[in-house]
């Protein structure tokens, strides 16, 4: 008489799977919340690390249904196998973070000026939760060694021409001026404050730009402050780099071609 073995169901396998969709839908919908400012970040972290121990559970979940695939027979390959891809998707980005946190320093505000960096003047929106304006030395020496292209430019021009391009590249990177402080020709130093977020998750710094007049030169400072998470993963550094890139640009195009731009390591005085 023969015998009939009747195969069981992975359960590991099937909450794999489960697990690591749910994983996906609570990612995209607590980033889309954040991003359009339905969720403040604290909040948004906590639903970060929810997320990633989600995918971590998936991942195991699905090694055990491979596991018991392997020693019992068991059905639900296709459900351990989707489970573990779309976990190890959802830990991407948190394997990223990881190494940016292991390879960059542990700053949250970075300056052209080490010495004398631009004041954030305007309240803009600050509260006690988030990260304090303090420019501590030591966290100076680390954004030295870590961003050496981090700079400001001297151009050629009067600060009002400067100005104008400034409030062009900020415009063209979609952030918010909160506040400007001093005007050309009054002033021989205007400060102007911005709120920066990122592109996709809508993480949110205070930037400073400060234009010198040094008579017939403008000088140009630049500070961007995270305003929560004591690492920024490198983000203020690029912001700053990115934009006095674009204001280089932006200030070539719209001088006289014998005028130039300079740098401080160009300038002779």
């Amino acid at each position: 008489m023969r015998t009939h073995i009747r195969r069981r169901h992975s359960i590991s396998a099937r909450w794999s799977v489960r697990i690591a969709f749910l994983a996906v839908i609570l990612f995209v919908l607590s980033g889309l919340g954040h991003r359009f400012e339905r969720i403040e970040t604290p909040e948004f972290l906590w639903l970060l690390a929810i997320v990633g121990t989600m995918a971590i559970l998936a991942l195991l979940l699905a090694m055990k249904g491979f596991t018991s695939l392997w020693r019992r027979g068991d059905i639900g390959f296709s459900k351990a196998f989707w489970g573990a891809i779309v976990a190890l998707l959802v830990l991407v980005p948190f394997a990223t973070t990881l190494y940016q946190i292991l390879a960059l320093p542990t700053i949250y505000d970075v300056s052209t000026d080490i010495v004398d960096p631009p004041s954030l003047f305007a309240a803009s929106g600050r509260t006690e939760r988030m990260n304090p304006l303090v420019s501590d030395r030591a966290s100076r020496q680390l954004q030295t060694a870590a961003y050496p292209q981090v700079t400001g430019r001297r151009y050629d021009g009067s600060p009002d021409r400067i100005l104008t391009a400034v409030k062009t590249v900020i415009a063209n990177n979609g952030w918010t001026i909160v506040q400007q402080k001093g005007e050309p020709g009054e002033d021989e130093e205007i400060l102007v404050q911005v709120v920066a977020r990122t592109w996709l998750l809508g993480f949110t710094s205070d930037v400073a730009i400060r234009l010198s007049d040094e008579s017939e030169t403008t000088y140009v400072d630049m500070r961007s402050v995270s305003r929560y998470g004591i690492h920024d993963l490198g983000e203020n550094a690029d912001r700053i780099a990115a934009f006095m890139t674009a204001l280089d640009a932006e200030v070539q195009g719209a001088q006289p071609e014998e005028e130039t731009t300079r740098s401080p390591a160009e300038d002779p005085t």
